[in-house]
């Protein structure tokens, strides 16, 4: 209770500092008209202007409301885009170091484009993280206008791209790309024999965008580089047939939570039995074991279409945050053979790591880190403990007009889907366009058949229909539309 009244007369914290950062919002909006007065050249001219003061030791917070005008003016001029106080009030947030969480369609993606540029001005590079090269992509090209008339270079790293592309959009003073690419690529400079070698600059500032899913949800999945084991690939095809004749519970027992499988005594004997030897856990017996046990786990923990797919004759691992394939990535100790002996698809040769990172440990280099994101408040105590971040909710630009609603929890998952089916038909036939998440391809799959028996048209957008993305998502908000989508979409 007095904690409430306390809260009442001095209000929360993120009253404070939202009230706080508004006095830099104030001056930023008397600059706004000065700013507009000036001509082209002479808005350009204030970048070099910009950096001149740095150099005679003035800080970036001395100059933040003056450089926050300039762009806010190139906006108007090259987007016709003007940024609101709501989205000012985001990039200081964003340049102090903290999480800003702003609503869905509050403008993340143009408010980040103030602290990256006041941050490129000391010359030493900013990374705007996406979740997903198409992000990265419109980003680059749509925000880069601003950036570009200022006078800043603007640079983007994605998958198989030649090693003197990306040392140079490295040396860019804005790069863009996703968390991905950004592990791997310092993974990749590690291995090198010498610095001059590394495309990299050193981690001097970052904006992860969809900050919750980076670095909560992802934070622990480490990012692996490995090379050929040369081991024979055949024992895959021999453990793989073992694992049909065990039966769950009575030969071995599964831990989803732990993503483990393991033999139990009476799975051991079986195993023994089947391959004629005498103790599976002899020194010699020690690689068909391996083999087994990588097998059970291939067969017991590892669905097709939730883990992986088939693409092409090869097994093609599901990123589980995004929903989207990964082309070239593979796992590594043999898990990815038993997959392609479970598959019937040719065995590649086995892999060995040769270096590793989380991205929790990854982000954590930067000197400055920041991020956005629209649900980050319940996870603020992690952001807190781990990344020394702090959230701060951001007002909205207008009141919220959409009504968040609360889960709804079923007894069987075909009653949540007849309850769906009925939804989806009432907003379809009333013309609203529909759009439903999934956790997995297999159950977008499911839907789907279950929407067609309904003669409910339809598109899905998943890992297996990645290429027609744009297309279905410029379609998704047409009248009548339904689209079902993994969280690829981003």
């Amino acid at each position: 209770m007095v904690l409430g009244l306390l809260k009442k007369f001095f209000g929360t914290r993120n009253d404070r500092e939202v009230k706080r950062i508004q006095v830099l919002v104030d001056h930023i909006n008397l600059l706004e008209s000065p700013i507009s007065e000036l001509s082209d050249d002479q808005l350009q001219a204030k970048t070099g202007e910009f950096k001149d003061r740095l150099k005679k030791g003035m800080t970036l917070d001395d100059i933040l409301p003056e450089a926050f005008a300039v762009v806010r003016e190139t906006g108007m001029r090259t987007l016709k885009m003007r940024h609101f106080d709501a989205q000012l009030i985001g990039g200081v947030v964003l340049h102090e170091g903290k999480i800003a969480e702003m609503k869905t369609g509050e403008g993340k993606t143009l408010a980040a484009t103030l602290p990256v540029y006041l941050n490129s001005l000391e010359g030493k590079g900013s990374h705007v993280v996406t979740v997903n090269d198409y992000l990265a992509k419109r980003d680059s090209d749509w925000m880069g206008t601003i950036y570009e008339f200022l006078g800043l270079t603007v640079g983007r790293v994605y998958h198989d791209m030649p090693e003197e592309e990306r040392r140079e959009a490295y040396s860019c003073d804005v790069t863009y790309g996703t968390n991905n690419e950004f592990g791997f690529d310092y993974l990749r400079d590690n291995m090198k024999f010498s610095t001059e070698q590394f495309v990299q600059r050193e981690l001097n500032f970052a904006i992860v965008d969809e900050v919750d899913s980076i670095l909560i949800d992802e934070a622990r999945t480490p990012l692996i580089i490995s090379g050929p084991a040369e081991e024979s690939t055949l024992k895959y095809n021999e453990a793989c047939k073992i694992i049909p004749k065990l039966r769950k519970e009575k030969d071995f027992d599964i831990d989803e939570k732990a993503k483990t499988a393991a033999l139990n005594d009476e799975g051991i004997g079986t195993v023994e039995k089947i391959l004629g030897v005498e103790n599976l856990y002899d020194p010699k017996n020690i690689e068909i074991l391996h083999c087994v046990q990588q097998a059970l786990k291939a067969h017991a923990l590892f669905k097709n279409e939730v883990d992986y797919v088939v693409n092409e004759g090869e097994v093609v691992i599901i990123d589980e945050f995004t929903g989207r394939m990964m082309p070239g990535r593979r796992y590594s100790d043999g898990l990815h053979q038993a997959l392609e002996a479970k598959e019937g698809v040719n065995i590649e040769n086995e892999n060995q790591t040769l270096a590793s990172i989380t991205f929790q440990n990854y982000f954590r280099m930067y000197d400055k880190l920041s991020g956005m994101t629209g649900t980050a408040d319940t996870e603020a105590e992690e952001f807190s403990s781990i990344y020394k971040l702090e959230v701060i909710v951001i007002p909205t630009n207008k009141d919220m007009v959409r009504d968040d609603c609360s889960d709804l929890i079923y007894r069987t998952e075909q009653e949540k889907f007849d309850a769906l089916i009925e939804e989806i038909r009432d907003c379809n036939e009333s013309g609203q366009p529909v759009l439903v998440g999934t956790i997995s391809i297999e159950k977008s799959e499911q839907l789907s058949h279950h929407l067609k028996k309904h003669g409910i048209k339809h598109n899905v957008l998943n890992a297996k229909h990645h290429e027609k993305e744009a297309e279905i998502i410029a379609q998704a908000g047409q009248f009548k539309a339904v689209t079902l989508a993994t969280n690829m979409a981003g």
